[in-house]
């Protein structure tokens, strides 16, 4: 793992800022949010200059544009970055039901969600995908989502209130390792495991794989987990369609069909194998959607080789 790859970053704002957006939108009109973040944006990306470049190159590089029309999209990138982050605050103001969803996969997850066993939800910085969670209930199984620590109260306040009455438990990453002990505990119960799956959120293997003109490494932790109680995996985006409208799509990784009927050292080397093809197929489900939705890749920081 490239520790300088690393996302290391929290939703901006301050307790003040996040506390007053808060207070704004429970009565404050959505679309004059999106008007007046139009206008800050550029001095976002002047003094945030690491992010404004990542996502430069990431348009440059990645999708070969020309340096102006790379610009022009790193604009649009930060802009509507900046409207799912107002969405995610007018939701915690009270305001969830001014959103529409739309779901495609569903089948995938109620089918799951009716077996005896738990699963995983691999979900990604594409899109929203945490405004799913305050969107959607979970009525069949629990939902525990590994989540980053370093988030403010205020966020970390609201974010629970909400998840929790839709059934789902949020498990901060932390030092002493507890995270792994709750994560194992939801699992053993027959839960859902809910994680991001393209950043090192805890993991420290990764592997490698082609993705979208380049090579990157993705964290090999959440599907080696998954390999180790035999689970399935289902690859979750949240994408932002319109104002007031949210798709979110289900995808089914199915795990590769490797049987071997040795031991030892030949079914590490099976399960190595399995869990590459894990990671694989999430990397290339993810790069179908990002390219569908180029606009949406919220990773602001250098992710390719």
């Amino acid at each position: 793992m490239n520790t300088d790859r690393a996302w290391k970053g929290d939703t901006g704002g301050g307790t003040f800022g996040q506390r007053s957006l808060i207070f704004f939108f429970r009565w404050w009109n959505l679309r004059l949010s999106y008007v007046i973040m139009a206008m800050v944006v550029p001095f976002y990306m002047l003094f945030a200059r690491k992010r404004y470049l990542a996502i430069y190159h990431y348009f440059r590089k990645q999708f070969e544009y020309s340096v102006w029309k790379s610009f022009l999209k790193t604009y649009q990138n930060h802009f509507l970055f900046g409207q799912v982050m107002l969405d995610r605050f007018a939701v915690f103001a009270g305001r969830k039901n001014i959103f529409e969803v739309e779901i495609t996969g569903k089948e995938h997850y109620e089918r799951l969600s009716k077996g005896e066993k738990g699963f995983m939800i691999a979900g990604s910085h594409v899109g929203n995908f945490e405004i799913g969670g305050y969107l959607l209930n979970s009525t069949k199984k629990k939902i525990n989502a590994l989540i980053y620590a370093g988030e403010t109260e205020t966020v970390q306040k609201n974010r629970s209130k909400i998840l929790k009455n839709n059934n789902i438990n949020l498990i901060p990453v932390l030092n002493d390792m507890s995270h792994l002990f709750a994560l194992n505990a939801a699992l053993q119960n027959g839960e859902i495991v809910s994680m991001p799956c393209d950043r090192y959120l805890g993991s420290a293997k990764s592997i490698a794989c082609d993705f979208l003109n380049g090579k990157a490494d993705f964290p090999a932790g959440p599907f080696a987990l998954a390999k180790s109680y035999n689970l399935e995996v289902l690859a979750l985006f949240v994408i932002k369609i319109s104002i007031k409208k949210y798709k979110v799509i289900v995808k089914d990784l199915r795990q590769s069909d490797i049987r071997h009927e040795t031991t030892g050292n030949q079914n590490s080397q099976v399960s190595q194998s399995q869990i590459s093809y894990l990671v694989q197929s999430y990397a290339k489900e993810l790069e179908d959607i990002v390219k569908q939705y180029p606009l949406q890749w919220f990773n602001f920081y250098e992710f390719w080789k």
